[in-house]
């Protein structure tokens, strides 16, 4: 079955510059499975969404069907033509000149 993992802007450039990676998987397969198949095609992006152990990286939300499923998604099924939603999480910020780091804006 096909699965389709939509990435985020940062992760684009690590899939040459593609918004959407589709891979195919076993009928029955489990976003473990997805992620291998994914490591397979552009690893550099898999590097980026698990950490060595295979665990989805804390800083990294995933999504199958508008639900977060980071912490299951070893386990997790997937319906057939599954969409995978693959968010790196963003922080930081801009400090203004007269305005301390983090106090509120004017």
């Amino acid at each position: 079955m096909k699965v389709v993992f939509e990435l985020a802007g940062p992760l684009r450039q690590h899939a040459g510059g593609a918004d959407a990676v589709e891979v195919d998987v076993p009928d029955g397969a489990t976003v473990a499975d997805a992620l291998d198949a994914l490591a397979k095609v552009h690893p550099a992006v898999e590097r980026r969404v698990r950490d060595d152990e295979g665990r989805v990286r804390r800083h990294v939300n995933l999504f199958a069907g508008g639900e977060l499923i980071r912490d299951a998604s070893t386990s997790t099924a997937l319906r057939p033509d599954a969409r995978l939603v693959v968010l790196p999480a963003v922080s930081g910020g801009t400090t203004f000149p007269g305005r301390p780091s983090g106090g509120p804006a004017a």
